[in-house]
């Protein structure tokens, strides 16, 4: 057993880290003391436990669970920490047996989650997940009754119903109205991110396993102040802002970060936030360059944007925190085995230029940057490219108007269908990029 220094602010916490026969890990143990912490609890104490074969009434052996009581009593423990998802009758039994609440890796990370949500999405889907953790440990004769939840027994419980069985049938009406209001933010979602998709706007979302600075990384591309701390699961709630670059508009998103044995109750429920990755045109994997695991974590997070349906997007692995590595420089690394890398630092600002110009190089194909003539009776399609936002300049002589524009290509393509005409061959003398008339045949 290895004892922490205490504190006096939080629960204190013990934790037990199961690991296979030859397969412990520290970085296990390191991980989930974070997690621990970021949900406020001081951990106190830290058993591992070696198993074989888990036990189906208390998964780690009567024999640990002595110890565990043992070190329960000596350090004071409030609360015992299990990494690992136990069944609901595993996680009644050590209660039981420990005199203590004990909460798996599962419940661990959902109460974070709870913390961290902030908008009205974020916290929705954090209580979804809840109760579909909940509704399986629900027992009879259970502390946690819903009785103030249900307002009072009248017109509600059918004849012979238990209260087991009423609280069971309420939290199914919660999670029906839960999952109601969920799908029409969703709806919502869809028809934001058609309405970029009409206008061929790219779509970059940042991924990466938490704590890597992804916020933070977000906040220096764009501008905004979204919340960002060293701390994991800093921000849960997505987040989308249009990055504007030389020659280049793209609409970026910030995700929540994952972590290894994401809770599939958390995969269903953040579904709306996990599609912006999975919808994206590029994804931004963002890794922490002095983590000793980060090629570790980046696998990690391969599997889970596997898992979620977005393996097969491109990405761009930018190593973030490269300031906290002894003579790191910026650099960019354009055929780096098989993806593209960017090493920079989000919090300096060091080598963001280099990101910013792989991004322009990704999407520079996509967009038409020209001089384009228009002729007078055309002021209603000048007047659409104003409505885009795609003239840089213009001028306007005895032929009509001379304008500079720069705009999404597929855009382009159907301004010229719309207008009657074709992108033809170049017409004027010093074009900025290839020339297009969206003039009639």
């Amino acid at each position: 057993m290895t004892v922490t220094e205490r504190t006096r602010e939080g629960e204190k916490a013990l934790l037990i880290q199961p690991y296979p026969v030859g397969a412990q890990d520290p970085a296990l143990i390191e991980e989930f003391t974070e997690l621990a912490r970021s949900a406020g609890a001081v951990v106190v104490a830290t058993i591992t436990a070696r198993i074989e074969r888990p036990n189906s009434s208390t998964y780690i052996g009567s024999g640990k669970v002595e110890e565990v009581l043992a070190a329960c009593d000596a350090v004071d423990a409030d609360v015992v920490l299990f990494n690992h998802t136990l069944s609901p009758g595993q996680e009644r039994n050590l209660a039981k047996a420990l005199g203590r609440r004990v909460v798996d890796r599962t419940g661990l990370i959902l109460d974070i989650f709870a913390q961290r949500a902030a908008s009205h999405e974020g916290k929705l889907q954090v209580e979804l997940a809840q109760l579909k953790h909940l509704s399986a440990r629900l027992i009879q004769g259970s502390a946690a009754r819903l009785d103030s939840q249900r307002g009072g027994s009248i017109g509600l419980r059918g004849p012979g119903e238990t209260h087991l069985e009423t609280d069971r049938r309420l939290l199914q009406k919660r999670r029906d109205q839960l999952e109601a209001r969920l799908d029409k933010v969703e709806v919502q979602r869809v028809q934001m991110r058609r309405a970029r998709v009409r206008n061929a706007i790219p779509r970059v979302a940042l991924v990466g396993y938490t704590n890597a600075g992804k916020s933070t990384l977000f906040n220096a591309l764009t501008g905004s102040e979204v919340y960002a701390a060293d701390k994991l699961f800093a921000t849960l709630d997505p987040t989308v802002r249009r990055m504007e670059g030389p020659g280049s508009s793209l609409v970026l998103s910030d995700t929540v970060g994952f972590v290894r044995d994401l809770p599939h109750e958390l995969v269903a429920a953040f579904r709306s936030t996990l599609s912006e990755a999975r919808e994206a045109d590029l994804l931004l994997h963002v890794v922490d360059a002095a983590d000793e695991l980060r090629d570790e974590r980046i696998r990690q997070v391969d599997e889970v944007l596997e898992e979620i349906g977005a393996g097969e997007i491109p990405q761009i692995l930018v190593y973030n925190k490269i300031d906290r590595i002894e003579d790191s420089q910026p650099r960019h690394d354009p055929l780096a085995t098989g993806r593209e890398r960017v090493w920079l630092s989000a919090r300096s600002g060091a080598g963001l230029d280099l990101l910013k110009a792989a991004l322009k190089a990704r999407f520079s194909d996509r967009r038409l940057l020209a001089e384009l003539r228009l002729s007078a009776d055309q002021g209603r399609l000048r007047s659409r490219l104003h409505a885009l936002g795609a003239i840089t300049d213009e001028s306007m002589d005895e032929h009509g108007w001379l304008l500079q524009i720069d705009m999404p290509l597929a855009t382009a393509e159907r301004l010229a269908t719309e207008a009657g005409g074709h992108l033809l061959a170049p017409l004027l003398v010093t074009p900025i990029a290839p020339t297009y008339n969206l003039d009639n045949d």
